[in-house]
């Protein structure tokens, strides 16, 4: 009976308490961080190189690419039921969810392709070939209709119309485009490309960059704010964050950080920016309103991402 009350706790806490969920690459696991404690409290086995991150809308399941078995792994973040292991193709990266909660999608590198997954029945829907090679990020727009598909071979981001099932279009960009995000109504979207250090505003009407913003070297992490006001991009190289003005598509800020900041996920209010420390196994949280560190949280080795309900 214990026990009994133990799990239903942990369940009832998992859903009610903001978590931030990080997937360490060489640890083959996941480190769950208490964002109102600032601490790790318990990390889950995450198959062997856990790559990818997202989380359906009420924060009850987890979605994690493991690398290692080529495979999407779905954790009941509640801790009451095993990882569902849903097959891939070899070398999955990102992987992220649509709004509507109907669709998953992941970018699978040695195939050039996105695989779209239904999320309720966990089946493969389609598996679309993309003209970029080694695609690392395939992002749903607000409204599902598209998914922006980058790679790390690749001077372009790829349009996928996810009714059509297809690529339909490709916008250029600079050389390996890595993180995407979007503006809150969808009409946006801002690509960082890492190898000519730059942000690229893309608008979604057109499928054009209408603004290129200069950034750190080697710029691979986005993070876009709830209020759409600001965009952030990590520097892998100069190991900061810079926080770029929306109306002026010019940089406001620059944090300094861990070794190698990565991807990136900020709370549902965007008070808090919480940002993948590669290279110090660490994740750095910021302030975004005074933009500034305030803590740095020790998780696993080679941490590659965050969720956050």
């Amino acid at each position: 009976m214990l026990a009994a009350f133990a799990v239903a706790g942990l369940a009832q806490a998992a859903m009610a308490a903001p978590f931030a969920y990080v997937p360490n690459e060489k640890s083959g696991t996941v480190s769950v961080i208490d964002v109102a404690g600032g601490a790790v409290v318990r990390d889950i086995a995450a198959g062997k190189r856990p790559r990818g991150i997202a989380m359906d809308a009420d924060g009850r399941r987890l979605y994690v690419t493991d690398a290692a078995s080529s495979a999407l792994l779905v954790i009941d973040t509640g801790g009451t039921a095993s990882a569902r292991q849903v097959p891939l193709g070899r070398s999955p990266e990102g992987v992220s969810a649509s709004a509507d909660g109907r669709y998953l999608a992941v970018a699978v590198e040695e195939g050039n392709t996105v695989t779209l997954i239904d999320a309720h029945t966990l089946q493969q829907v389609a598996d679309i070939k993309v003209r970029g090679k080694n695609p690392e990020h395939a992002v749903f727009s607000p409204d599902g209709r598209w998914l922006l598909v980058s790679a790390e071979d690749a001077e372009q981001v790829d349009v996928i119309d996810v009714a059509q099932r297809r690529q339909a279009g490709s916008i250029a960009v600079g050389l390996r485009p890595r993180g995407i995000g979007f503006s809150p109504d969808g009409a946006t979207a801002y690509v960082a490309c890492e190898l000519v250090n730059t942000v690229y505003v893309i608008d979604l009407a057109t499928q054009k960059a209408i603004a290129r913003v200069p950034a750190g070297k080697n710029a691979n992490g986005i993070a876009v704010h709830p209020n759409g006001r600001q965009v952030f991009v990590s520097n892998g190289t100069d190991g900061t964050v810079m926080a770029i003005d929306t109306a002026t598509n010019t940089v406001s800020a620059t944090i300094g950080v861990g070794k190698r900041p990565w991807n990136m996920a900020l709370t549902p209010d965007g008070g808090k920016l919480y940002v993948a420390n590669g290279r110090s196994n660490s994740v750095s949280v910021i302030d975004t309103a005074s933009a500034t560190r305030v803590a740095d949280i020790t998780v696993g080795e080679l941490p590659w991402g965050v969720a956050i309900r």
